[in-house]
């Protein structure tokens, strides 16, 4: 069932080879931070090149329930008129974060340390997720949670009246679990601790430090241990989203896979916290070239110039999974049709996203004719070779959009077309990709 409407049945099919450019769209990582930040800042923060996806509007209107002024300007450009920090507004409304994990942890972050209360909800999707990793250091500072068994939403969290410091070291490799953390310690006096053993992405205290705060890192025997002083009056900025890497990985494992394909992609991150799989492709055997590399809005980014290649299976370092988290499913339908196998081991992350994903990768490539195996904590996918996925399956997405966008890549390539039950998900984060993969010269149909 879809997120936010009927399903939508989709089809790809072998074609021609891909070319021209792939303008995707703006990282949804920093669109969600760029909306919290300016509505906890002073004055008016103005952004550029938002991620308009569902994910993002969602967050947009959450912003606008805790009192926050967000106004679209134009395509990508949005202005924030921020409350500062502890000036959130207690809502009138249930906030609906709809398929959103990022949004939901993030917002509860940052609205722990003030004396309101907020009831969130999602879709069936994002209701199965577990909010206590979250909501577990979020009672440290003083926050109370009231939802299903498992913590699970809809839940209620009743914010610090009288908010304390904390310090507090992530037991999974999280970058929601951290900024969640980092973003109650604004409204608590003193220094909020986090300490986290596997570094993840950095976004969040990259734009900490942008919009005013105080935070620093430092790399101990325990891990990163980064630690942020509260209470500061957070300054309005401007920001420039740069092209999401996430988002970029759909395009690019497909002009990999398409015989004769040449891409650009413009303008993506190369955030070191977000780059695994452009490493993991190139040892791989894939033809990326990192043309034009600058600094936009505090990141790193670069032209990816990406052409079809003869790809082999690898070992992937598990200590890589936190840079390429989001990856995995589109990197095991890439797997599928290169030479030999392909193992993916720390993935356990996988489990507790928008869907079981190494299940649902799993059951996939099965149905379309791929061996595969898989532990709590590994995938591993023997390669068919460039011409050897039989495909033919309709798979089941499970309201996750980055399975659908997978298996609609897997379809250029395999010897019979693949379809996706519902390919309604993915415009909670690419909007643009039917458009986009057509204008390159996929050929992707709804049914």
């Amino acid at each position: 069932m879809s997120a936010h409407g009927s399903p939508i049945r989709m089809t790809s099919r072998k074609g021609g080879p891909l070319s021209g450019v792939a303008a995707v769209p703006g990282d949804k990582s920093i669109s969600h931070r760029a909306l919290i930040l300016g509505a906890l800042s002073v004055g008016t923060t103005r952004i550029t090149g938002l991620l308009e996806g569902q994910d993002v509007l969602d967050t947009a209107r959450a912003m606008q329930a805790f009192g926050a002024t967000v106004t679209r300007t134009g395509p990508g450009a949005w202005t924030v008129e921020g409350v500062g920090v502890g000036g959130f507004a207690e809502p009138a409304e249930v906030i609906d974060c709809g398929n959103s994990g990022t949004g939901v942890r993030l917002i509860m972050g940052c609205m722990a340390t003030s004396p309101i209360s907020a009831t969130f909800t999602g879709d069936a999707s994002l209701r199965k997720r577990p909010m206590g990793r979250v909501t577990d250091p979020l009672a440290l500072f003083g926050a109370r949670s009231y939802g299903r068994a498992g913590g699970r939403l809809p839940m209620t969290l009743v914010g610090a009246a009288e908010p304390v410091p904390v310090t507090y070291t992530t037991p999974m490799a999280s970058a929601q679990v951290k900024s969640a953390v980092l973003l109650a310690g604004l409204n608590a006096p003193g220094q909020t601790v986090v300490i986290e053993k596997t570094p993840t992405r950095d976004h969040t205290e990259r734009m900490l430090r942008g919009f005013g705060a105080e935070v620093t890192v430092e790399a101990t025997p325990e891990g990163n241990r980064i630690t942020l002083t509260g209470q500061p009056e957070l300054r309005a900025q401007e920001v420039a989203v740069p092209r999401d890497p996430s988002s970029a990985a759909f395009p690019v494992c497909a002009a990999l896979l398409v015989p004769g394909s040449d891409i650009l992609v413009p303008g993506v991150s190369q955030n070191p916290t977000r780059n695994g799989l452009f490493l993991t492709l190139r040892e791989m055997g894939a033809d990326i070239e990192f043309l034009n590399e600058r600094e936009e809005g505090g990141e790193p980014v670069a032209d990816l110039r990406v052409r079809h290649s003869a790809l082999t299976g690898i070992a992937v370092p598990p200590e890589r999974a936190a840079a390429q988290i989001d990856e995995y499913p589109v990197l095991a339908a890439l797997a599928a049709c290169a030479s030999g196998t392909t193992v993916m081991r720390g993935v356990h992350e996988l489990r507790v996203k928008e869907s079981d994903r190494i299940a649902a990768m799993a059951r996939g490539l099965e149905a379309c004719g791929v061996r595969v195996e898989e532990d709590e904590d590994t995938l591993i996918v023997h390669g068919l070779g460039p011409d050897g996925v039989p495909g033919g399956a309709t798979v089941a997405t499970h309201i996750d959009h980055r399975i659908a966008m997978s298996f609609l890549v897997l379809g250029l390539v395999s010897q019979q077309p693949i379809s996706v039950d519902d390919g309604s998900p993915i415009a909670t984060s690419f909007p643009v990709f039917e458009d986009l993969m057509r204008q390159l010269g996929a050929s992707i149909t709804r049914d």
